[in-house]
């Protein structure tokens, strides 16, 4: 099976980490989140992908010139310019030929970290005869995403893109895994953007061609300091066991520093009495002597001096320093970037 991975967006929600890369190629613990997506991929019997690059899209080439991604063949589809959701899909498509196959084919939003069963997810299309088919997953507040409430044999009844957590219908949403049929790319006009949400899914569930798999398995929009925090520290429990911390072997932490539930990476120095706390320290870091970061994101090569702290879900951005004694609390630095 072949699938279009969806790595488009500016990655704003994410700045300043993303100022100088797409969020996609954003560590997660030793190695970047794409690849993370693509070994899933390639787990389900996805044997090629192609990415639908908008930003940066010579960070992906230049990691990957082979063409080989968490050993998936990969390739690319540089949009001209930015198509939306359902256009992006239908350019990546194109690229492999997709719209001119008869089998259906997988697309994935890269930035969403999951144990989705898909082979399910294939078999629930398959035996439906539907159009296409999605994941959902249920979260608390629904309001950020699109709302999917499903019939008793998985018809969507509708697809409520963003509502007010007040009045949703469901706590089920779109999980951003899709099963497509070549036919429905026909849906999407190729002369201006289109969302897949808000345009070409509400249309096929007025023909009632869209169906949906509820699922429990683990997921994770990893599109926001506070997201991609914590799929990092998920990841991070599954190596090391329960509120264990993830420490890259070529990392330094004093004997006096107290790591706790954090995910050190590669050349990071944890100095004399620092303290961090259910935080990720990116490659080349340094928190300094008696210094504290709590809850928090360090980019890489990024320095936290002596006798500061950072709380509050603070971001701060590749190679920026914190002066000495200095406190940065729910804040990014630099700050808009």
């Amino acid at each position: 099976m072949r699938a279009v991975v969806l790595v488009g967006g500016f990655g704003t929600r994410l700045r300043p980490l993303t100022q100088h890369r797409p969020k996609q190629m954003l560590p997660l613990l030793d190695r970047p989140m794409i690849e993370w997506v693509a070994e899933h991929l390639g787990r389900a019997g996805v044997d090629e992908i192609v990415l639908a690059l908008g930003y940066k899209p010579e960070a992906f080439l230049d990691a990957y010139p082979e063409g080989t991604c968490a050993g998936v063949r990969m390739r690319y589809a540089v949009e001209p310019e930015p198509l939306g959701t359902a256009g992006a899909i239908r350019f990546a498509a194109a690229e492999l030929g997709l719209d001119r196959g008869d089998e259906p084919f997988l697309v994935v939003n890269g930035d969403v970290i999951t144990d989705l069963d898909i082979g399910e997810l294939v078999d629930l299309h398959r035996s439906s005869g539907a159009e296409g088919t999605i994941a959902l997953s249920p979260v608390d507040d629904p309001s950020r995403y699109g709302v999917v409430p499903i019939d008793r044999d998985g018809r969507v009844e509708a697809f409520i893109e963003k509502p007010d957590a007040s009045t949703a219908p469901s706590h089920w949403i779109n999980a951003g895994t899709y099963v497509l049929e070549p036919a429905l790319l026909a849906r999407i006009p190729a002369d201006r953007a289109v969302s897949v949400e808000r345009e070409t899914f509400p249309a096929v569930v007025a023909e009632g061609g869209l169906y949906a798999l509820e699922s429990d398995a683990y997921w994770i929009d990893a599109g926001t300091p506070e997201t991609y925090l914590r799929v990092q520290l998920d990841l991070a429990q599954r190596r090391t066991g329960p509120d264990a911390s993830w420490i890259h072997p070529t990392a330094t932490v004093a004997p006096t520093a107290h790591v706790e539930r954090a995910v050190i990476g590669a050349g990071v120095v944890v100095a004399d009495g620092a303290t961090v706390v259910r935080s990720v320290l990116g490659a080349g870091s340094r928190v300094g002597a008696g210094s504290t970061v709590h809850r928090s994101v360090v980019g890489p090569a990024a320095i936290v001096g002596d006798g500061a702290s950072v709380h509050g879900l603070s971001v701060l951005g590749d190679a920026v320093e914190l002066a000495p004694g200095a406190a940065l609390r729910s804040a990014r630095l630099p700050d808009g970037e």
